[in-house]
């Protein structure tokens, strides 16, 4: 098994089956990108020398315009995709196997996880893992603290209020709040998008 044959698999949404190939291969994979983010995480490093991490971990260039704030997390990295402009502030979590997409302009607070995997429900088959992207469109801000779940697309220009849990998709130029995150009013701008 090699990366593009387990990103296929996990861009199908196939179940990754506790024991079998691409369990070994996703537990390898992790390896690399805990050791990227051990480095990126244990010292100063410039914002040059971040994005040169970042790459590292993504494998593909991430834009001079990106801007992270370490100490930042992340278990696999290639499924990992930054647009242009894109801010995330300290202490965020992501664990990317399933696949995460931030959108151009978009601003993540201090302390946030986005998660894309999920076990299965069945005791018997608990190790078994059930991958979902997270999308997050152009122009969008996640307040501090936020969680987005498996499965979950942020709309262009949507705001995440601090500590939600967003368990459902977000409308474009939306604002959301709570546990679970729900509308709270439109932002009364309207960013569009491919």
């Amino acid at each position: 098994m090699d990366l593009h044959d387990f990103l296929d698999h996990v861009r199908r949404g196939a179940v990754i089956e506790g024991g079998s190939e691409q369990h070994a291969f996703m537990h390898h994979a992790a390896q690399d990108a805990l050791r990227i983010a051990a480095e990126l995480n244990t010292r100063y490093r410039s914002p040059e020398e971040t994005r040169v991490l970042l790459s590292q971990l993504t494998g593909r260039t991430v834009d001079d315009s990106v801007t992270v704030f370490p100490p930042f997390y992340c278990e696999f990295g290639k499924s990992l995709t930054f647009g242009k402009d894109v801010f995330i502030n300290m202490g965020c979590r992501f664990q990317d196997t399933g696949g995460i997409t931030i959108g151009d302009g978009t601003l993540i607070g201090h302390g946030s996880t986005l998660v894309t995997l999920n076990h299965a429900v069945d005791p018997a088959r608990r190790a078994d893992i059930v991958p979902a992207p997270i999308v997050i469109g152009r122009q969008v801000w996640l307040g501090a603290a936020v969680t987005v779940v498996p499965g979950v697309t942020i709309g262009h220009g949507a705001i995440v209020g601090a500590g939600a849990v967003v368990t459902k998709d977000v409308p474009a130029n939306t604002i959301v709040a709570g546990v679970p995150a729900r509308p709270i009013r439109a932002t009364g701008f309207d960013v569009q998008g491919p």
